[in-house]
């Protein structure tokens, strides 16, 4: 059982890196559509694959880490080289010259989200009832607070560096939060146990389930948000101005994220 002085410092410390990677990952995400089409000279449809790709390696980098890390009971060798993935990919993505080479670093990018299901088991385990809520909506927050502020860093230094520079920039946040894993999370959960373990349906809850099959549905009329910031190009926004679009949905999301989080802890979560 971790204390809590000992449990409130390993949150702040997720959240910090989860600050410093979302500003990394924002500094060029509203630029990266702009960039792909414009200066590599790719269309929508590839545009839409290279994304579509993308997500699908999140989903599948996630089960399979969420897996493995509940079988061998280790969560940090799944964080720390997930944000490390991350930064090396944004250094991929500045080397590129064609949108043939964004397809690997994409792949590299999108699989660092094995950070993701690990990270979260690990702070639901630093929780309590009263407080997980709490917990998760500070994460969400230090996510999204990444996001404005590296939407503003893309706003302010684009014009100046350009977008291969700004793109190697984009790489130190997430490195520098991967050291602070690796240095500060101390691995809490030890023993090895069967890796491959048959998985059924029987594994899983009704609620858990059910949650699945809405996700789904959900998923399927879900689009890229890089194709809203090309519409806003086509309405005539001008490329330095796209930015702020995606800076507004940002603070909304940083806004929110907390108080929803505070909410559910007061009642029943589903709602």
């Amino acid at each position: 059982m971790v204390d809590e002085k000992e449990s409130k410092r390993a949150i702040r410390i997720f959240g910090l890196a989860s600050f410093l990677n979302d500003m990394g990952s924002d500094m060029i995400y509203p630029i990266w559509p702009l960039f792909v089409t414009n200066v590599l000279k790719a269309n929508m449809s590839t545009l839409g694959f290279i994304d579509g790709l993308g997500e699908a390696i999140v989903s599948l980098s996630q089960i399979v880490s969420g897996y493995i890390s509940d079988r061998i009971r280790k969560r940090k060798i799944f964080i720390w080289p997930g944000y490390l993935m991350s930064s090396i990919s944004r250094v991929g993505y500045a080397i590129s010259s064609i949108w043939q080479h964004l397809i690997p670093f994409k792949i590299l990018d999108r699989a660092g989200k094995i950070r993701g299901a690990p990270r979260d088991a690990e702070i639901a385990d630093l929780s309590t009832d009263e407080n997980r809520g709490k917990n998760f909506g500070f994460l969400r927050t230090m996510d999204n607070l990444g996001a404005v502020c590296g939407t503003l860093l893309c706003l302010l230094l684009f014009n100046k560096l350009g977008y291969k520079n700004l793109f190697l920039i984009a790489a130190i946040p997430s490195f520098i939060g991967a050291i602070i894993i690796l240095m500060f999370i101390k691995e809490r959960r030890a023993g090895i146990t069967k890796v491959f373990r048959s998985l059924t349906l029987k594994d899983f809850n009704k609620n858990l389930i059910l949650f699945l099959i809405l996700s789904t549905i959900f998923a399927l009329g879900a689009f890229s948000y890089s194709f809203l910031l090309i519409f806003a190009k086509e309405l005539g926004f001008q490329i330095k101005f796209i930015p702020v679009l995606y800076l507004i949905f940002s603070v909304v999301a940083t806004l929110t994220a907390l108080p929803f989080g505070g909410l559910s802890d007061s009642g029943d979560r589903t709602h």
